[in-house]
């Protein structure tokens, strides 16, 4: 335990320094959807905010899809426990996005609803930044999503400025394995679970995950071939015009 702790709050620190996440008085938004992922982000960086000299709000924000799940009271304990200030938006996101209106894209509609309500947030709060429980993992998912259904070459980033410079987007679980966090939430005893969506565990995200761990049985190194070839492209064996 003490040793996935320790590995996990390097690799935080590393991201954050890294690629520049976090600076003295920033006001972070930090998206909680109530999986292992984002509480593990939101219990990193409450931890990690009474350790650095640099100085940070934070702010826990979950919507509330519609589900009925249970988390919302769940989660609303939990928060009080932190001691973080906290918000729960109350929305039918989900059920909306799941309409017999809307069967063939309810992945795409709730996403992004999901970002226009944590923008709004951001801006009722005033945080300038909205951090996010994307890892490793879904960086390199997303790579081969876009590239097989999008026909483009592009990733989520670790920071991404928006809405000229006034939200930025930031990632500090970009170095962190999947595998490693579910470890670590699961030893640090944070009460995730899932959200309720009935179509999840059926997406492309799904079948792509599936596929990178069918190549991992052959070639282990094939995960992390995949990341770091983001940062070493040959761009004069890429299709494009100069």
């Amino acid at each position: 335990m003490a040793y996935c702790k320790k590995e996990i709050r390097r690799l935080v620190g590393k991201a954050i320094h890294h690629y520049r996440l976090i600076q003295d008085n920033d006001r972070i938004l930090v998206g909680v959807s109530g999986g292992k992922d984002s509480l593990s982000l939101l219990r990193l960086l409450h931890e990690r905010s009474k350790r650095v000299p640099v100085h940070y709000e934070l702010l826990a924000v979950y919507i509330d899809l519609g589900f009925s799940s249970g988390r919302t009271e769940i989660l609303k304990d939990f928060f009080e426990t932190t001691g973080l200030p906290y918000h729960i938006e109350l929305t039918d996101i989900g059920r909306r996005a799941n309409s017999s209106e809307n069967r063939k894209n309810p992945c795409f509609l709730c996403s992004w609803e999901r970002r226009k309500h944590l923008f709004d947030l951001a801006h009722r709060f005033k945080c300038n930044k909205i951090a996010l429980g994307h890892h490793k993992d879904d960086i390199i998912e997303t790579l081969l999503l876009n590239i097989f259904y999008s026909a483009e070459i592009s990733t989520m980033l670790p920071l991404q400025t928006l809405f000229k410079g006034k939200i930025t987007l930031i990632r500090p679980l970009a170095l962190l394995e999947e595998k490693k966090i579910e470890r670590f939430a699961r030893e640090v005893g944070l009460p995730f679970g899932a959200s309720g969506c009935p179509v999840s565990g059926k997406t492309k995200r799904k079948e792509v995950k599936e596929i990178i761990e069918a190549l991992e049985k052959k070639n282990r190194r094939v995960k992390g071939n995949i990341f770091r070839s983001l940062s070493n492209i040959k761009l004069d064996y890429m299709l494009w015009k100069k």
